[in-house]
């Protein structure tokens, strides 16, 4: 059974959703990566991944519950269709470094980039 927040804060300014687990655990999920790790169908593609590119500087504009078991997240790229249950988020909190190296080499091989303004082009010399 997953552990229910104590505490969930949204930082506009620092574009970050804090979540707080019993007295001294606090865990700091930036917009983007909670963006890029939607468990939405758009972003996880019926079991196939697709990989989100461009998200940098992406922020989070509401966060709401839904029913009992999840938050509702609305960035402000317009992405509002993922919930996030509550065991999701906290194995985003404890997994956090893994999976945003991850996410960065994915997007290295893929020859993306983070930053929506800048186009990534390979040369095969």
């Amino acid at each position: 059974m997953s552990r229910l927040p104590s505490a969930i804060n949204l930082h506009k300014a620092s574009k970050t959703l804090s979540l707080t687990y019993g007295p001294d655990e606090v865990y700091q999920l930036p917009a983007e990566f909670l963006r890029v790790h939607s468990p939405s169908a758009e972003v996880q593609g019926h079991g196939n991944p697709i990989l989100q590119v461009g998200k940098l500087g992406v922020g989070l504009t509401r966060i709401e519950p839904a029913g009992q078991y999840a938050l509702k997240l609305t960035f402000d790229d317009g992405h509002d269709s993922g919930l996030f249950t509550w065991d999701y988020l906290e194995q985003l909190c404890l997994r956090q470094q893994a999976l945003w190296a991850d996410y960065l080499d994915a997007l290295a091989k893929a020859g993306k980039s983070r930053d929506p303004s800048e186009s990534v082009i390979k040369l095969m010399l």
